[in-house]
């Protein structure tokens, strides 16, 4: 007798992503040089470090409010207030542990089974894995290519016609990246005014992804935020992390801004969850929202720049490679003429070239056009960034 199988069908389906199939190959392994995570080769600053070693020494080793410590949300409020001129309530915050349970929180908030998210490619693979799991279907939306005259004068665009048009009765919420991952495009502030319009009139909520909002290359403080111009009602979940600007990644901390109408459910869930973030590391993270905190963004940012311009300028010199110069976060998505098979061509540059990178195939659930592509992080040494690129 076949016993009936109690997993549900879409977990049995999940499959590791492209970029753990890469990985797998050589991580750890330090003959390889690693350009496939999204994560700066510094180390978290020693500030940082020393604020979480103090708390753990000090005994915050106990059960906390599982949405954050009250000085952490204040500090949260704070970094807000002065990089997106935006006075977000205390009752709006809530630090559920790393940045992608913050993205789970929204989309259980949000989707049941039969649902769909309307989601913004390429894009990190996390988020559409994630929406399967909570029981809705993933329909993504490519960003489009508009190639210059030269191999670096391209731009990503949106196109909000094709977006709207995705969206259906059974559409329950929205993502998007802004700055992205891969593609480094971000949303104009008019653009998002138009999306916000559009799911108010629907009933759709917006989940933003702002975790390199400050990560940007035009000089300004933050990408154009959702939350500057949504009130404390509208159905809008800014998800962000101190895994990037702060050197953060192996701590798993980030935050979610929500509607003011769930602070109950977000403690509700956050209890569920996770029981909150890890008590000790909630005090690195506040060291991080420090001025000292805003000075290593500041380092961190040029860091980046410089990386941006190793990938160009090396690009500038190739004739079947490309890309459109990315206007946030720190990754390059490079296009190689003729490839159409990126995670072999990923997997054997582990294997033969020792340097790790991202297929493009591992950014969407099957578009040819991203075969295409291979990602890169250029938040790295100059030196080292220009040696693997070689």
């Amino acid at each position: 007798m076949t016993s009936k199988n109690p997993i549900r069908p879409v977990i049995r389906d999940l499959k590791p992503s492209g970029i753990s199939q890469v990985t797998a190959l050589g991580l750890g392994n330090p003959d390889i040089l690693p350009l496939w995570f999204g994560e700066t080769d510094l180390v978290t600053p020693p500030f940082i470090r020393q604020a979480a070693i103090t708390a753990l020494e000090d005994g915050r080793t106990f059960y906390t409010n599982a949405r954050g410590i009250p000085q952490l949300r204040e500090a949260i409020r704070d970094f807000h207030r002065r990089t997106i001129d935006t006075d977000i309530a205390l009752e709006r915050i809530t630090v559920p542990g790393a940045a992608m349970l913050a993205v789970v929180t929204a989309l259980q908030m949000c989707c049941e089974t039969g649902d769909n998210v309307v989601i913004v490619s390429p894009i990190w693979p996390n988020i559409f894995q994630a929406t399967k799991v909570v029981g809705a279907e993933p329909r993504l939306v490519r960003l489009e290519e508009d190639w210059g005259p030269d191999s670096i004068s391209g731009r990503w665009h949106l196109d909000l016609n094709r977006l709207f048009d995705a969206c259906d009765g059974r559409t329950k919420a929205m993502f998007l990246a802004s700055p992205g991952n891969p593609t480094g495009w971000m949303l104009t502030a008019g653009e998002q005014k138009q999306i916000l319009d559009f799911c108010r009139a629907r009933g759709i909520a917006i989940l933003a992804d702002e975790v390199y909002g400050t990560l940007i290359y035009d000089g300004a403080r933050h990408a154009p935020s959702f939350l500057s111009i949504a009130d404390d009602q509208d159905a809008v979940f800014a998800i962000n992390s101190f895994s990037k600007p702060w050197a953060m990644t192996g701590w798993r901390i980030g935050w979610l801004v929500h509607p003011k109408s769930v602070e109950g459910a977000a403690a509700a869930m956050a209890q569920c969850n996770n029981t909150g973030s890890t008590h000790f590391v909630q005090y690195g993270a506040l060291a991080a929202l420090s001025p000292q905190g805003d000075a290593f963004r500041a380092t961190l940012l040029e860091r980046c720049r410089a990386g941006r311009d190793v990938v160009e300028d090396w690009i500038r010199r190739q004739n079947r490679v490309r890309w459109m110069r990315p206007d946030g976060a720190f990754y390059g998505f490079l296009h190689v003429d003729g490839l159409t098979d990126s995670l072999g061509f990923c997997q054997n540059m582990v294997r033969n070239d020792k340097v790790g990178v991202s297929p493009g195939w591992a950014f969407s659930q099957g578009d040819p056009r991203d075969d295409s592509y291979f990602r890169i992080c250029f938040a790295q040494d100059a030196a080292r960034l220009a040696e693997a690129i070689k």
